[in-house]
């Protein structure tokens, strides 16, 4: 028998971008694992294998699934099958799960011989999925200037300046994660703070949301951007009095500045993803719904998937928004081993921090703006219908009410239209609508893909954007349950960090992790811990059209599970922010390891 040691999880490391200075691949490969350091040591970019997993026997270097038998055995077992809910021990074969029972009787299903693993204490529960990330995000953002958290301007500042070299993409200092929402001041950053240090280093920044960029002087000359350039449709430029423009770059103006960026080196673009994948079943994921998959890296996985070098299931949502979408369109939806490619992203409004989601009626905060759409409504709606008629499901960036009422309108006719009314569409953060509209998204059939952490993120300003009675539609999961409609919850990251627990906790609290407000945001939108390890299991599966394969724990099913130090189901909430994953499991093999006290 393997007796499972203590575990405390991998070490944390920076989640920023790498970029490149023109470097062989091999130094820009071996500098950006140094700096992973422990938790990617085993990235899979020559080894094919995930993380710093410690791969199960049967399971020598992840090329496939599992031969052999393996018996987990714990101090519980969350089948999620209604049959037999809570277990002692399972069975994996091939990498399927075998049986299911108490250890007496799942031995006697695995026969002699079987690899017996204890793991003690732990929980084990379906493989967790998070059904909204971005692992191009994800990678990029784990080595470069990490923006998140900062409690002030002058520290964001600060971390600037002391910017690793693998931060740099060409000549470009990058970063991510900065809010103004947690400074004091809470106003948008200007160019002259960063030309102060970097006067001739065209630098850019990512808001935590993606949907806002801080930049210097020198970004802007490169990008030629200048007091006389137009706001391009589904953009702002914020200008100061004198008409300037300040360095901050709304949604669709961002373009501006990625036309000129120059885009990562294969080496560097190979090495973001491999440590994506690695954090991912780190954070106790077995899977991800990328949401807005570039061709670039679509084409990485599809070889990778082929080599057995995929440690976690993907599901892609190609990028809608692109000229990409044609080749998209074209070849249509794609199957492989761990990767899956049958949906598509688009986007029709910003962010509610930068004040880019569209809303019916002006911004509390802001009157006279009410937000942007990135697309037409004419244009979304030519978008849905043909990627629908190419037998795609369509998911769709909606944060504002009037984005959630013009999804709802274009998903319903082009549904119609094409006879796509059980293509599972889904509403893709669903985050402030119409209360008329939270019933409507449930009776049309249609998947809310939410994120818990957003709303704990969110609510310190939230209500300040929208109003006492906008807000009542907003983060509104029990109302979107009562609709009918089925959760599928994620975390958004790289805007949020993919842990899935911070994600339970903020789904059955609506509380920060001290605690407050005391009763919870607007407790009665709470979910409970069986609702919420449903959104990110069996919902989250339905979403991806694989509730067959996986969400459960069934003979027969997808050997995807992961085990953890703390049960989210009924232990106290207080416990599972601190809680630790201690196993990851994809179809039998084991992705991700805890190493030992």
């Amino acid at each position: 028998m393997e007796r499972w040691p203590s575990a405390t999880g991998c070490a944390r490391v920076p989640r920023r971008q790498p970029r490149g200075t023109g470097r062989t691949s091999r130094q820009v490969r071996d500098t950006m694992l140094r700096r992973l350091g422990g938790l990617f040591g085993a990235v899979l970019l020559l080894t094919g294998m995930a993380g710093c997993a410690k791969r199960a026997p049967e399971a020598e270097g992840g090329k496939g699934p599992a031969t052999g038998t393996t018996v987990y055995v714990a101090k519980r077992v969350r089948t999620l099958d209604a049959d037999r809910p809570v277990v002692e021990a399972l069975a994996v074969r091939e990498g399927k799960v075998l049986a299911t029972g108490t250890k007496d009787e799942v031995m006697a299903a695995a026969g002699a011989g079987a690899r017996v693993v204890d793991l003690g204490d732990a929980t084990v529960v379906p493989g967790l999925t998070d059904a909204h990330g971005h692992l191009s995000g994800l990678g990029s953002g784990l080595v470069t200037v990490n923006l998140e958290e900062a409690a002030t301007k002058a520290e964001a500042l600060a971390r600037v300046a002391a910017a690793p070299q693998t931060a740099f993409q060409g000549e470009w200092l990058i970063g991510r994660g900065w809010d103004q929402n947690d400074w004091p001041e809470r106003t948008f950053p200007t160019r002259q703070d960063l030309d102060a240090k970097h006067p001739n280093t065209p630098v850019a920044l990512s808001r935590v949301d993606g949907h806002a960029l801080w930049v210097n002087s020198e970004a802007l000359r490169r990008a030629k951007i200048g007091r006389d350039t137009k706001d391009p449709t589904g953009g702002r430029i914020l200008r100061g009095p004198d008409g300037e423009p300040t360095g901050i770059l709304v949604d669709n103006a961002m373009d501006l500045v990625f036309a000129v960026l120059p885009p990562p080196t294969d080496a560097q673009h190979e090495a973001q993803l491999a440590a994506a994948l690695a954090r991912s079943a780190q954070a106790g994921l077995t899977s991800v719904h990328d949401a807005g998959m570039d061709l670039r890296t679509f084409r990485l996985f599809q070889r990778w998937d082929k080599e057995g070098k995929l440690p976690v299931r993907v599901y892609v949502m190609a990028d809608g928004q692109s000229a990409e979408r044609e080749t998209y369109l074209k070849e249509g939806p794609f199957q492989g081993n761990h990767l899956t490619m049958r949906a598509v992203k688009l986007s029709l409004d910003g962010a509610l921090g930068s004040r880019g989601a569209a809303l019916h009626h002006d911004y509390s905060d802001e009157p006279g703006h009410k937000g942007l759409l990135l697309l037409t409504p004419e244009e979304y709606e030519a978008r849905v219908k043909a990627f629908m008629a190419r037998g795609f499901q369509v998911c769709t960036h909606a944060i504002g009410d009037r984005a959630n009422t013009l999804v709802l309108d274009a998903l319903t006719r082009a549904a119609e239209a094409t006879g796509t009314k059980d293509g599972r569409h889904r509403v893709e953060h669903a985050q402030v609508m119409r209360l008329e509209d939270i019933d409507r998204l449930g009776r049309s059939g249609f998947i809310a893909s939410v994120q818990p952490t957003h709303a704990t993120s969110d609510m310190p300003w939230a209500e300040t954007r929208v109003g006492p009675e906008r807000i009542r539609g907003a983060y509104a999961w029990q109302r979107l349950k009562a609709s009918g409609a089925v959760l599928a919850l994620g975390s958004d990251f790289p805007v949020e960090r993919p842990d899935v627990l911070p994600g339970l906790y903020a789904a059955r609290t609506r509380q920060d992790v001290q605690g407050q407000p005391a009763a919870g945001w607007y407790p009665d939108q709470r979910l409970s811990g069986q609702e919420a390890l449903e959104g990110f299991t069996v919902g989250a599966a339905y979403a991806a059209f694989a509730e067959g394969q996986r969400g459960r724990l069934k003979p027969g099913m997808d050997a995807d599970f992961v085990a953890l130090s703390v049960d989210p189901v009924d232990a106290p909430t207080s416990e599972l922010p601190g809680g630790k994953v201690l196993l990851t499991v994809v179809a039998g093999a084991e992705a991700y390891r805890a190493p030992a006290k």
